[in-house]
């Protein structure tokens, strides 16, 4: 199929193989692409974006998402630590910060370990605080502003610098929360809170079982993902993410979850 669009002033012919190579090209970059982006990048309408999602949906080569699309991954892969800390780094230190401002004086916390947990570090408003993580970058950055850190035992692993395990869960149980801080990798309204890792997700569980508040930081990319192992309903928290989140899903998602939306 042919599709005409102008640029500069000239009528340029774009093949749907060519518009399919622009959509995945612009997946594998961003994650999450909406409509509209497509829309104005392709020059073409946007029935005709929606048949190629849909044709591309049909290949396995995306997820059709509510206003776009998203990158589709395997529910047990998860990027290491350095790829996603250069990922969305703006929106996670505006939720970051929002977080760390949640924070006060005396509270005992856990902060779990995550690129956008990390960037709360900087902001953390009192030194006069007790932090568990499962973190190791986390409780490094943290013994360096003399905050009194906790760090769970356990397996380490290297991709995410996290400890889980046997070891991190019976260390968690004796300890009780003012706030739980967690980073996830998927939120969706039927699946709620996914990570790939089972190890990882009992701890976020149990940390969340442990804490009188929980906050959920999450960027507006990572809404109608799931992954392998559910950490929990979204009822149960309340989500920080940024405001790349079309009006509709935030209204759609406000009725599921306590919801705060910063700009980043």
């Amino acid at each position: 199929m042919l599709f005409l669009f102008c640029y500069g002033g000239k009528e340029v012919v774009m093949l749907t193989p060519e518009r399919h190579e622009m959509i995945l090209k612009a997946l594998k970059e961003k994650g999450v692409v909406r409509i509209l982006e497509l829309v104005e990048m392709t020059g073409a309408s946007e029935s005709t974006v929606r048949r190629d999602l849909s044709d591309l949906e049909e290949q396995r080569l995306l997820k059709r998402v509510h206003g776009g699309a998203a990158l589709l991954q395997s529910k047990i892969e998860e990027p290491s630590i350095q790829e996603k800390a250069v990922k969305h780094e703006k929106e996670k230190v505006a939720i970051a910060k929002y977080a760390a401002s949640l924070i006060e004086e005396g509270d005992s916390i856990f902060i779990d370990a995550g690129t956008t947990t990390y960037q709360m570090l900087a902001f953390i408003p009192h030194e006069n605080i007790i932090v568990v993580t499962n973190g190791i970058d986390i409780a490094l950055q943290l013994s360096q502003r003399k905050i009194k850190t906790i760090l769970l035992g356990g397996e380490m692993k290297a991709a995410t610098l996290s400890l889980v395990g046997r070891d991190a869960v019976n260390t968690i149980s004796q300890y009780r929360f003012d706030k739980c801080f967690l980073g996830m990798n998927g939120i969706d309204k039927k699946h709620g809170l996914t990570t790939p890792d089972p190890d990882e997700a009992y701890v976020k569980q149990l940390a969340l079982h442990y804490a009188d508040e929980c906050f959920v930081l999450c960027d507006s990319n990572k809404f109608s993902r799931v992954t392998f192992a559910k950490v929990g309903d979204m009822d149960r928290v309340t989500v920080i993410t940024d405001d790349g989140l079309p009006d509709e899903e935030q209204r759609e998602y406000a009725k599921l979850t306590q919801l705060k939306v910063v700009k980043a």
